[in-house]
């Protein structure tokens, strides 16, 4: 099944007014925030707040996401516990850089007893996670590693390699378009990172154009005043899911059921058209379910 991913707004679980907003905001999912958000004397209260949160569910159709802290940190084990008892939608781990990695979330998680449907999200913010993207992505065809997509982290990636992060993020396509390969060519959905400039509307426009064009599936945020931008960049616009319904329909004509291509509107269609047409409906539909609850 099919699930929009446009928005995923990160929300700190050190601060619960911002988790109670949570449940009133239009973003897809939510990433309540262990990590970065938190500074090292609240991850236990944090942990707490985020607990009480999940479990007093409100969240509708929203996904769920706990981001923990990294592997290299002391609470990550913590939080991981509390997860598993709390039964999110998914866990985000930060800085995974290897199939080891994949693999002790998967053993603590499988150790504590949580539910199968709690899935793994690896964040992609070193220079060796990206080195070794497509190893990682093979992943997904492992039941027991639950992966089911990357986030993309720039910061991290501009802190320890020293790239620059410059407007339009020329410095990072070659990276980004390898991780989009690396994780479509294995089933998974990728996100793209946040946008910094908080007040800067077209400069997130812009950005979110860009995510759309190399294939990312949705893009996290950092604040509540970027939904509406970032759901109306991954929303299918009207006239091309219009147009994927009319490609559907008459691939579906008794006399084009066995063909591979077609002639629709003076323009050759193929099957592989039609693909792209089921997803893109697909997406649609299942923003409409969203809306309705």
């Amino acid at each position: 099944m099919i699930r929009p991913r446009r928005s995923l707004l990160f929300m700190p679980g050190s601060n619960p007014r911002a988790l109670e907003k949570a449940r009133t905001l239009p973003a897809d999912g939510l990433i309540l925030d262990l990590e970065d958000a938190v500074a090292p004397d609240a991850k236990s209260v944090a942990r707490d707040q985020i607990a009480q949160a999940v479990t007093a569910k409100g969240f509708g159709k929203r996904e769920v996401i706990i981001r923990t802290n990294g592997l290299d940190s002391p609470w990550w084990m913590d939080d991981l516990n509390m997860a598993a008892k709390v039964r999110p939608d998914g866990v985000l781990v930060p800085k995974i850089s290897s199939v080891a990695d994949l693999k002790t979330v998967a053993d603590r998680l499988r150790e504590c007893g949580a539910d199968p449907a709690i899935r793994v999200w690896a964040m992609i913010e070193t220079a060796q996670a990206i080195l070794h993207a497509e190893e990682l992505a093979a992943q997904a065809h492992n039941p027991e590693m639950r992966l089911a997509g990357f986030v993309f982290g720039p910061n991290d990636i501009a802190r320890e390699t020293r790239i620059r992060m410059v407007p339009g993020r020329a410095t990072m396509l070659p990276m980004i378009s390898h991780c989009v390969l690396a994780a479509h060519a294995h089933g998974l959905d990728m996100l793209d990172g946040p946008y910094g400039d908080i007040g800067n509307m077209q400069g997130l426009e812009q950005e979110c154009a860009q995510s759309l064009d190399m294939g990312f599936d949705g893009k996290t945020l950092i604040h509540p005043s970027h939904i509406e931008i970032c759901n109306a960049a991954f929303t299918p616009p009207a006239a091309d899911v219009a147009q994927a319904r009319k490609i559907l329909a008459a691939f579906e004509l008794p006399e084009n059921t066995s063909r591979g291509a077609i002639q629709l509107d003076g323009r050759m269609v193929e099957r592989l058209h039609a693909e792209m047409a089921k997803r893109t409906i697909a997406i649609a539909d299942a923003i409409e379910t969203m809306k309705q609850g």
